[in-house]
């Protein structure tokens, strides 16, 4: 990287900076450095809007008429993540060739291939599920995007700052797995412009059927995404780092950078595979897709269960958690940035800790106890996600606070976006988690994880005389 200190930052009026320093006054710019975290932010939100619309969706597909099973369905939000780590492993290594300028303009413009395609095929049920798995995979470009954005944007700014800039961009983004779930309810209710497609019948337990436009809720990204792309290609520049892809690969021989991946795991991969499956999780333990609720539904039962108890809809609780987390992540980045990161990601640890062990008890509503008992159930399983949101938000935060100062800056960019691609696969082994073993047992699972992290947290990073306190 180019690192004059006796020359201002300048253009030469083209795309490439000609000298840049964010650690010298003298050749940072500021305005800029915040200009393109404010575009690749705006945009970066947009992608996880994209990468999370399945999840939106696929709870509500069975209502709409598509004959899809309760596997299909967990398939259906775990692919995006699958196509999003293998993505984020190409992405990883592009913005020293692209340039900020022309990774996030064509990466943007990506977004519409599987919001198109999801706009056209959720209006027809007998959409092949193939088709369907098809534009969950291309769904991922959107997570693919992090690992491009994050890295490009930690180039503009010094390390004082990074914990700050990395973490609202990321918390923002986040932002971007709630609003898709929050607006699909209210975006569907009606026809935003005809021309669009025509409206589907949706039935719900409880209530007479509705007309709805499920459409809207791809559609309504388009224009946003368009005019993210104009402005990432007229007001960013990209930053000359002077290395390969060859280069970018040495972080491995770095022990650190595993250990970093593991938490990370626990923080990002919980986040993002929580969020895709909250939704399917409401609907399969307390709503409709329980088992023991379907029968006595259909066998005229109804009011034994639900008198006092009102069926769930997954689309009015699965925003809450992405919202809870992407703010922790946005409020706790300054305090990382003053504290450190490693005493939060030690927080972290034991919170989730704890709230999966909390959680792990609701995971078999007992439905035969009444309608009480069953909503006070599910009011402990929300409350024990969100919490487990919440810390997994502070981890995200203190992590990326945590890699800029463990790693030098030209290999910081490149574990950022390794770390990244792997915990996208959370949404993946989410899916195929609870695909194959019953919830309490995956659950399970993740405590023993998240032990072994805290124990990795400690050794390495928080206790007095760490090897690499940060």
């Amino acid at each position: 990287m180019s690192t004059d200190p006796t020359t201002r930052t300048r253009s030469g009026g083209g795309e490439w900076l000609q000298a840049w320093d964010p650690e010298d006054e003298r050749t940072w710019d500021r305005a800029l450095a915040w200009r393109t975290l404010s575009i690749t932010t705006f945009t970066l939100t947009l992608a996880f809007a994209s990468w999370f619309i399945a999840s939106a969706l696929a709870p509500k597909l069975t209502n709409l008429g598509f004959d899809l099973t309760t596997n299909q369905l967990y398939w259906l939000v775990a692919v995006p993540g699958l196509s999003a780590g293998i993505l984020r492993l190409v992405w990883m290594v592009l913005p020293p060739v692209l340039g900020t300028r022309k990774l996030v303009t064509l990466t943007t413009l990506l977004l519409l291939v599987p919001l198109v395609g999801w706009a056209i095929a959720v209006q027809n049920p007998d959409t092949s599920y193939a088709w369907l798995l098809a534009l969950a995979f291309m769904s991922g470009i959107g997570g693919g995007a992090f690992s491009g954005f994050m890295p490009s944007t930690s180039y503009f700014f010094p390390r004082r700052l990074q914990g700050t800039a990395l973490g609202l961009q990321a918390g923002i983004g986040n932002f971007g797995v709630s609003l898709v779930q929050f607006v699909t309810p209210w975006v569907v209710g009606f026809s935003m412009v005809g021309f669009l497609g025509a409206s589907q019948t949706e039935t719900f337990p409880g209530r007479p059927p509705a007309d709805v436009w499920y459409q809207n809720a791809a559609w309504i990204y388009v224009p946003f995404v368009l005019i993210g792309a104009v402005l990432a290609w007229t007001m960013l520049k990209s930053v000359p780092v002077k290395t390969s892809v060859r280069q970018q690969f040495d972080i491995f021989r770095n022990q650190d950078t595993w250990w970093m991946t593991l938490l990370y795991i626990m923080t990002f991969g919980t986040f993002a595979g929580l969020s895709g499956q909250f939704g399917l999780l409401i609907k399969n333990l307390y709503g409709g897709g329980n088992p023991e609720i379907a029968t006595r539904l259909a066998d005229g039962t109804t009011q034994v269960l639900v008198a006092g108890y009102a069926i769930p809809d997954p689309v009015a609780f699965a925003f809450l958690g992405p919202l809870v987390g992407a703010a922790a992540r946005v409020l706790f980045s300054p305090l990382t940035d003053r504290f450190g990161g490693a005493r939060w990601t030690l927080l972290s640890g034991v919170g989730i800790l704890a709230s999966v062990i909390w959680t792990s008890t609701t995971l078999s509503p007992d439905v035969t106890n009444g309608a009480a008992a069953l909503q006070s159930e599910f009011t402990g399983f929300v409350l024990g996600m969100l919490a487990i949101f919440l810390f997994a938000g502070i981890g995200n935060a203190s992590t990326f606070k945590q890699m800029p100062m463990i790693f030098e800056r030209r290999q910081a960019g490149g574990v950022i976006g390794w770390t990244a691609a792997i915990a996208a696969f959370g949404p993946f082994f989410f899916g195929v988690g609870l695909t194959l073993m019953e919830p309490e047992t995956f659950y399970y699972i993740g405590a023993a994880f998240a032990m072994m992290c805290i124990a990795v947290t400690w050794v390495r990073y928080a206790r007095p005389g760490a090897p690499r306190p940060s």
